[in-house]
């Protein structure tokens, strides 16, 4: 079922729960993901970063995307990740996106408020939820940015007085908010500031939060991010680069020839038990 994800972000925050939401950027993680929720009878996200439309561009996996979130027996939103080009967005919307992410934490405040309001007025009228992100989100290849935990990106967290500014002069669906996670591979154990964290949720009232770089985090303290207003948990990295040395044993123990359509098959497989296991972290119940 097609949705966007104000219904199932608002039912999160009553479970005390996180929606997981995964990347998707080719048709095996689409069905993996679409998969893992319906066995668990549960609903998720499926989106499309922009950094990865040099995988595939969204005019391609966009369709396959929306048609599986269609014919998926639970809740399924396609979301559009860290979208920073407003062209881009724009892609998304003409292809059937349900909800976007416009990432303009980059500019100063004022700017970044600017540009979200004036897009949450068009992508209302469409029925489009959208994320904003307060802080700036770093990435494990961001060696301009010194340190990617503990003090050395302590400068790049959410301040909590903005955030509660920033959803008021908005009106954004959910915010992405910064308090100790970053993309990618982590080159040091994350600590995530959980007090932060409850004053950011403590100034933004109902609008859901969100944690990007939920790969690499433990079981521990996802869930207490999660028990203190995180609504949405971005999640890809360890989901696919854990795929590739069952891959290699796959092959090296077959005692015939391996075909390609294999591959996909057992690759498919893989990422959906991985994800069922991560949503259920996220569910919150154990």
């Amino acid at each position: 079922m097609l949705v966007n994800m104000k219904e199932m972000l608002r039912d999160a925050q009553k479970d005390k729960s996180a929606i997981a939401c995964i990347n998707t950027p080719n048709l095996e993680t689409i069905i993996a993901v679409t998969t893992a929720a319906e066995e668990l009878n549960v609903p998720v996200i499926i989106d499309h970063a922009q950094v990865h439309d040099s995988i595939i561009p969204i005019e391609f996996i966009g369709p396959y995307m929306i048609e599986y979130a269609k014919k998926a027996k639970v809740p399924v939103c396609v979301h559009l990740d860290h979208a920073k080009d407003y062209n881009f967005v724009m892609r998304a919307i003409r292809q059937g996106f349900t909800s976007v992410m416009y990432d303009c934490s980059d500019f100063p405040f004022e700017e970044n408020v600017r540009r979200v309001k004036d897009f949450v007025k068009i992508a209302h009228a469409l029925d489009i939820t959208v994320e904003g992100e307060l802080g700036v989100m770093t990435s494990s290849g961001d060696t301009d940015k010194g340190s990617l935990s503990g003090s050395g990106i302590e400068k790049y967290y959410t301040d909590p007085v903005l955030a509660g500014k920033f959803i008021e002069k908005t009106n954004v669906d959910a915010l992405a908010v910064c308090f100790g996670t970053v993309h990618g591979i982590y080159i040091e154990k994350p600590k995530l500031d959980i007090e932060r964290l409850k004053q950011i949720k403590a100034r933004c009232g109902d609008c859901p939060l969100v944690m990007h770089g939920g790969s690499g985090v433990d079981k521990k303290q996802t869930q207490e991010a999660i028990s203190n207003g995180i609504s949405k948990v971005n999640y890809y990295t360890y989901m696919s680069t854990a795929v590739a040395p069952k891959l290699v044993d796959m092959i090296n123990n077959s005692k015939d020839r391996v075909f390609f359509h294999d591959i996909s098959l057992y690759a498919t497989q893989v990422m959906k038990e991985l994800c069922k296991e991560t949503i259920k972290i996220f569910m919150n119940k154990q």
